[in-house]
């Protein structure tokens, strides 16, 4: 335990008692959990805080039908014990929610980081304190806490758009958000229900609760790309052959460039005729992964031809789906004037799109006739129509990125604002440090990976690693503050435009762009210059003693 003065922490702790630490981390998912145990093994003193009840981060929230990942079991995983990898068994390639939060768990009991986490507690503030050059951080139940370094692990998609339409408050039935879903399970049987948002989430949400509705009405504004997801059972036989792998696949998921086990290894497009292509696309098509996004041909991020080819590919299986009936493919298929397969989020599903063929369920058209309102009977769109419904489940998605430290009053040197600052643009430096900000550290916050393409447990445990060698660093030399400057953070923000730039992805409205949140600055919100680039990058800073950060 850190110095407490006053009164010991955690025990009926008053508003006058302050609670000392290293270091205070944000949240208890996948990367909080981690940055706990590095920290604890480093011998500080820490404590984490998440508004949950329990651990998991997105994977406590996110309890909504059909919840699952879709990244592998197998690369899903924790890196810094082989031990720990081949204790838990996966019961399927993609599991769902209701696991992954038990896996977590068991992770959390196997390194007893439980003990050090306060849950049910929201982080209200944190302000830095240059003359201790400590930050002074304070709870929504009135705590205050003082820590040297402040590690937020708040999770890129944890800031929910709940607030989403006007009336929402007069509903008479019942309303869900995917991303603060409620524990008791939510009887869907014989009612009418709306889903707003066909996005990976509204996705998963649609297709699994549809044999159970009276009806439903599902809200469509922008039509996807679907692959159909291919998740087969795995025996502890199975399982075993993926553990005598763990070193491999630790060292492959660092050097691609999403962080996943496969990569762009089908060679050049133009080196290849029509039918050598058609084989690659098909073959991954078939794998039932992101494979045919992530380890097809890159040359569909940058050149609109290869874009639309590949992108006519994904269309031609889907119509097939839908029989062609015209009126669905015109609302559930992208066409090449909205945007190619790829520069969106691609969601991997499970017969999503034979939903729409059945009886009992409607699509609204949110192009021609956008939700206006949500009334006492259901929601009224702008042609006048109330669709009366007795649920709605809102897929609305979040305010990604930057959404989750915006929500907390973040103050560095000389009170500068971090919400204000993002509110005119969102900067960092590698995601790791914001300028102005001293001992302040981030994971899945914007310009790396991490905030979107990544496979998430690769990119959230490197820059868990990162933070945890450069605190270690700083504590060797004898240093107390480490912040990134403003040279350093502008030259990467510069690099990471040229390099998102050169893409398609910034001519897509999407989450990544941040075209989903009303006013939010338009930067692409992910590093897309490849997940082994960053990591090497992260090395070399590492190695050269941390050129670019002002350590003293």
């Amino acid at each position: 335990m850190g110095t407490i003065t006053l009164e010991k922490a955690g025990q009926g702790q008053s508003k006058s008692a302050v609670a000392a630490y290293d270091a205070v981390v944000i949240g208890a998912g996948v990367a909080g959990l981690y940055q706990l145990h590095r920290l604890r093994e480093m011998g500080m003193s820490v404590r984490a805080y998440d508004t949950a009840s329990g651990v998991g981060g997105t994977w406590y929230w996110n309890r909504y039908p059909g919840a699952r990942f879709d990244s592998q079991a197998e690369i899903y995983q924790y890196w810094f014990s082989e031990e720990l990898y081949k204790s838990w068994q996966p019961s399927e390639r993609f599991p769902a929610q209701p696991e992954t939060e038990r896996w977590l768990n068991h992770v959390a009991d196997k390194l007893d980081l439980k003990k050090d986490i306060q849950f049910s507690t929201r982080i209200a503030s944190a302000h830095f304190d240059e003359a201790e050059n400590r930050w002074n951080i304070t709870t929504d139940k009135g705590e205050r806490i003082q820590a040297q370094f402040l590690i937020a692990c708040c999770g890129m998609l944890s800031a929910p758009l709940s607030d989403r339409f006007p009336g929402q408050a007069s509903f008479k039935g019942q309303i869900y958000h995917t991303g603060l879903w409620p524990k008791t399970p939510v009887d869907f049987r014989g009612k009418r229900v709306a889903v707003v948002g066909t996005g990976a989430t509204g996705i998963q949400v649609i297709q699994t609760i549809a044999p159970e509705v009276g009806s439903m009405k599902v809200f469509v504004r922008t039509p996807q790309y679907v692959i159909p997801m291919k998740n087969p059972k795995y025996s502890a036989e199975e399982w075993a052959k993926w553990g005598s792998q763990f070193h491999q696949l630790k060292k492959r998921v660092r050097e691609t460039f999403a962080g996943f086990d496969y990569d762009f290894d089908a060679g050049p497009w133009a080196d290849k005729t029509h039918d050598e292509r058609t084989a690659v696309l098909e073959k991954l098509w078939n794998d039932g992964s992101l494979a045919l996004w992530l380890a097809s041909f890159p040359e569909m991020f940058f050149d609109e031809q290869v874009s639309e080819e590949v992108s006519e590919f994904v269309r031609v299986k889907m119509r097939e789906r839908l029989q062609h009936n015209p009126q669905l493919c015109k609302l559930l298929i992208p066409s090449a004037k909205d945007y190619g397969f790829g520069t969106h989020r691609v969601p991997l599903e499970n017969r999503y799109l034979e939903v729409y063929l059945q009886p009992n369920v409607e699509t609204v058209d949110c192009q021609q006739t956008p939700i206006e309102r949500i009334v006492p009977e259901g929601i009224q769109t702008a042609d006048g129509k109330v669709h009366e419904v007795d649920i709605i489940v809102l897929a609305v998605g979040f305010d990604a990125g930057s959404g989750a430290l915006s929500r907390i009053d973040i103050r560095g040197r000389g009170g500068r604002s971090l919400k204000e600052q993002w509110s005119q643009e969102i900067r960092t430096a590698m995601g790791l440090q914001v300028h102005g900000y001293p001992n302040l550290f981030t994971t899945g916050a914007p310009l790396a990976p991490s905030a979107a393409l990544c496979n998430m447990t690769t990119c959230l445990q490197q820059q868990v690693d990162w933070i945890s060698d450069c605190i270690a660093h700083l504590r060797k030399q004898g240093k107390t503050v480490v912040e990134a400057s403003k040279d350093f953070e502008d030259a990467w923000v510069q690099h990471h435009d040229e390099t998102a730039a050169k893409t398609l992805v910034v001519k897509t409205d999407s989450w990544y762009m941040g075209s989903n949140v009303d006013g939010k600055p338009r930067r692409l919100l992910s590093y897309i210059g490849g997940v082994g680039h960053y990591h090497a990058k992260c090395d070399e800073l590492a190695r050269t003693g941390y050129p670019g950060f002002d350590i003293r």
